[in-house]
């Protein structure tokens, strides 16, 4: 039976793509897309998952607007790494997708204490909405099977040196959700960089030879443009989809159990995870924690599920 799965994000390059993945692999169920301010605004986030699901043919999922800005702190946003757009690159169409009246911590609620079976949520943005449901509707935590969420490093960060770009965003967020007692499997950086999208990945998103194909490539080309400029990295990593692949198919990511903490106060590692996998400390474990990836099976799955996508529009080639 497929898992049934809510993806909260913020699109975001890497969250597009995790948002197909979900919608087309058979493994998952994919019951809602919610949206929080992360890599862009509220606004842009909301938009760009609507132009997903748009050129995806993504008609039958339903998309609700969440949190604003993060719990305690201003939102600063990725606009050197995703565009002003947060999803630049392609030009997307009007999108005619729409998004349900619902705030997301709303249907968040709704759906998961409504669904026969427990709910898996995989947060790829800040964990604003996450954190609020779980603050908001104690209740819920016992119908939710699992939090797999991109986010945090075991190493050094993306937004600074110790913090990773989304638990950066929402600290205070991170540190409730970790806290709350749902198990939780954090996808870090750490195995995120090993999902590269290297020349030969664009090209067979090429060779599939369908709008949403090039679309993808595109995509992937502009983020590997801002790696190249920020970080000087060749190829650029895949970040979100890896969360969604540990849920398809837990072979694909390999994990171990270790105590996370997110750090709020450090003057220079606000925002990072103190991933504790060598059990230094006397804490309990409270995550499972990505380690490996299967890089050939993630990338097959990917392009497995765009392809799917593509069919289902039933769109020719690109010219």
């Amino acid at each position: 039976m497929p898992v049934p799965i809510i993806i909260d994000c913020d699109p975001g390059h890497d969250d597009a793509l995790a948002i197909m993945l979900a919608a087309a692999d058979p493994a998952v169920d994919l019951l809602a897309i919610t949206t929080v301010a992360g890599n862009q605004t509220l606004e842009k986030t909301t938009l760009n998952a609507r132009r997903v699901c748009t050129v995806a043919g993504i008609t039958d999922v339903p998309i609700a607007a969440g949190c604003a800005r993060p719990l305690l702190q201003p939102l600063a946003v990725a606009a050197d790494v995703h565009g002003e757009s947060g999803l630049d690159g392609p030009e997307f169409p009007e999108p005619t997708v729409g998004v349900v009246p619902e705030h997301a911590v709303e249907l968040l609620h709704r759906i998961i204490t409504e669904h026969p079976e427990p709910v898996t949520l995989v947060p790829t943005g800040p964990l604003t909405n996450i954190a609020l449901l779980l603050t908001r509707y104690p209740d819920c935590a016992p119908r939710i099977r699992e939090i797999v969420l991109m986010g945090g490093s075991t190493e050094r960060g993306n937004r600074t040196p110790a913090a990773e770009f989304n638990i950066f965003t929402d600290p205070e967020a991170a540190d409730i959700v970790f806290r709350a007692g749902v198990p939780v499997t954090m996808c870090g950086l750490n195995v995120t960089h090993q999902a590269l999208a290297t020349p030969e990945i664009l090209a067979r998103f090429e060779a599939l030879g369908t709008e949403l194909g090039h679309i993808c490539a595109e995509l992937l080309g502009f983020f590997a443009s801002t790696y190249r400029t920020l970080w000087g990295m060749p190829h650029p990593p895949l970040h979100d989809p890896v969360a969604v692949a540990r849920v398809i198919d837990p072979a694909i990511v390999g994990c171990a159990d270790a105590n996370v903490t997110v750090e709020l106060h450090g003057t220079y590692t606000r925002g990072a995870t103190v991933v504790d996998l060598h059990r230094y400390v006397d804490r309990p474990v409270n995550a499972q924690v990505a380690v490996t990836l299967d890089a050939d099976l993630f990338w097959n799955r990917v392009l497995t599920a765009v392809t799917v996508l593509g069919e289902r529009r039933g769109r020719g080639p690109v010219e």
